[in-house]
């Protein structure tokens, strides 16, 4: 599976961006999928996860409320809508697939993105 996401960009704090992950590979639909951030000088952290079968949704506490993961198995494709934004959401974000739903760890995922950055401004 390869993976290439696109749709960050700069936007002011309050506004709304909307993630894409477009998977390539037959198998996209069978794998959990999730998103990842990483802001400079900090570590990697999970920040959404939707199970390949059922499209069950898992988010971290931090994006909770905001953010919404979704996919879209005939398009191949995986969405993160980021609503409400901060500017501590500023990071490079990647999405993943794996085969553990509500894994949090990197190394629990087997395929990853190029990353896109969002930045967003106070």
């Amino acid at each position: 599976v390869q993976l290439q996401a696109s749709g960050g960009g700069l936007v002011e704090a309050g506004g709304s961006l909307r993630l894409s992950c477009a998977a390539s590979g037959r198998t996209f639909s069978s794998y959990d999928m999730a998103w990842f951030r990483q802001a400079p000088g900090k570590e990697r952290e999970f920040v959404a996860a939707i199970r390949w079968n059922d499209g069950s949704t898992y988010y971290a506490d931090s994006v909770k409320g905001r953010f919404t993961i979704s996919r879209d198995n005939a398009k191949n494709t995986v969405y993160l809508q980021m609503n409400s934004l901060k500017p501590e959401d500023t990071a490079v974000y990647y999405c993943a697939a794996g085969r553990h739903f509500q894994a949090t760890r990197g190394y629990e995922y087997d395929y990853w993105g190029q990353g896109t950055q969002v930045t967003v401004s106070s």
